[in-house]
């Protein structure tokens, strides 16, 4: 396999140690889609031996960004539903009276599966071009086996067609379906008959539940939980967003990769997931659509040393947003993550987030899964808002074509050579 050279770079390769794991002269040496050298320019082994020599000259180097919590998949939009929250309904208002998930649902059961998947393609490519690497694709706007079941093998089209990771989670406990209407255990019960089947056709990396007051409750939760734990399947949760049901001390009980949202999160939720060594999401996008009043306790989870991800939370409902570097800025300036914090939230502690160890950072043995930015320092991505110097993004040691990201139309993602 041929060996490449990315030289002349500064590298924030976010390894522990110092401050962004900066190297001001830094390259890297890649082969067979991984790092396998990093270092500055005057260590770099001599007779490398590489065929392929890119002059990055002083631009920045990042890891590719992992955006861990996404919706994708869905049909529609809820625009009048943001115009409502405007004239004072609350998001909770809204889905009581049949709109909220429930509209999003009707429209994506309506969608073909190519309508389905030529939307949820295109928010991929713009998700890319931002810089993003390897994402979550959750289902829960199918709500029945049958649109369960197309929500995830779109899903998994996406990672097929486009070069970058997509990791599927299943989030059939999303809301009560109409069909359910006052059946919520019955419901539950459906969820954990269709898991295995789909567990078995390669259709889900990990299981999720929405715990709080207008989605399941702890004991509902806990149920879903069991069947994944019976597939061996990881869990996550979306917990103490609108109130604290106790979800996180319960996805703890779990080894739950991460908890997400947490504005209500107590100190035995703060506890519990570092004791678990659970990852903390925060999605300021939906803190931020929604208008949000009550700030997820950064500091405590700061304190207790909980890894902190950052992710765009992707839905038409409360985070149509498909810019996770404005999520960056979003982080820092409504939650006060440092932005080192908000890099490695969107980066090493996001691919933790999703049970991903082999790429987040700039390593020896990592993915070869990289951005490079036309910015002199990483502090810049957070601090620029609507501004993106992607230059180019690169996956597996192959070089996407950003010309084809985020653009109306429906062909593959091609590869140059960067």
């Amino acid at each position: 396999m041929t060996t490449q050279l990315w030289r002349n770079a500064r590298l924030a390769t976010l390894q522990p140690g110092r401050p962004w794991g900066w190297i001001e002269d830094g390259a890297m040496l890649v082969k067979a889609g991984s790092i396998t050298w990093v270092g500055s320019m005057v260590d770099l082994p001599q007779g490398h031996g590489a065929a392929l020599d890119h002059d990055l000259q002083g631009a920045l180097v990042t890891p590719g960004l992992v955006d861990c919590h996404t919706h994708l998949v869905y049909g529609g939009h809820r625009a009048l539903e943001f115009e409502q929250r405007l004239q004072g309904a609350s998001y909770a208002d809204i889905a009581r009276a049949g709109g909220g998930i429930r509209s999003t649902v009707a429209a994506t059961r309506a969608a073909t599966d190519e309508e389905l998947f030529a939307a949820a393609v295109e928010r991929a490519r713009c998700l890319m071009a931002d810089g993003v690497t390897t994402l979550e694709i959750k289902s829960g706007y199918g709500l029945s086996a049958t649109h369960e079941t197309r929500c995830l093998q779109v899903a998994r089209r996406i990672g097929e067609t486009l070069p970058l990771t997509v990791r599927t989670t299943s989030l059939a406990a999303h809301a009560l379906p109409p069909e359910f209407e006052g059946r919520a255990d019955d419901y539950i019960n459906e969820i954990c008959r269709w898991l295995p089947a789909q567990h078995a056709a390669g259709l889900i990396d990990a299981v999720d539940a929405f715990c709080d007051t207008i989605g399941f409750t702890p004991a509902q939760t806990r149920r879903v939980f069991e069947a994944a734990q019976g597939l061996s399947l990881p869990v996550k949760l979306h917990a103490e967003q609108l109130s604290d049901q106790g979800g996180a001390v319960l996805a703890a009980e779990f080894k739950a990769l991460s908890c997400d949202h947490l504005e209500h999160l107590s100190s035995a939720g703060v506890a519990a997931l570092a004791a678990a060594g659970t990852v903390a999401v925060l999605l300021p996008g939906a803190y931020y659509f929604l208008r949000d009043t009550r700030l997820p306790p950064v500091q405590a989870l700061r304190d207790a040393g909980v890894p902190m991800a950052i992710a765009t939370d992707h839905n038409p409902g409360s985070s149509p947003t498909l810019s996770l570097l404005l999520m960056l800025n979003m982080a820092c300036t409504l939650f006060r993550l440092t932005p080192e914090e908000a890099l490695r939230g969107a980066t090493v502690n996001g691919a933790q987030a999703l049970g991903l160890h082999d790429r987040g950072q700039l390593a020896a043995g990592q993915r070869a899964d990289f951005v490079v930015w036309g910015v002199d320092h990483p502090s810049e991505l957070a601090y620029r808002f609507g501004h993106n110097p992607r230059q180019r993004v690169v996956i597996a040691g192959e070089g996407v074509d950003c010309n084809a990201l985020g653009r109306h139309d429906r062909g593959n993602v091609s590869h140059d050579p960067a």
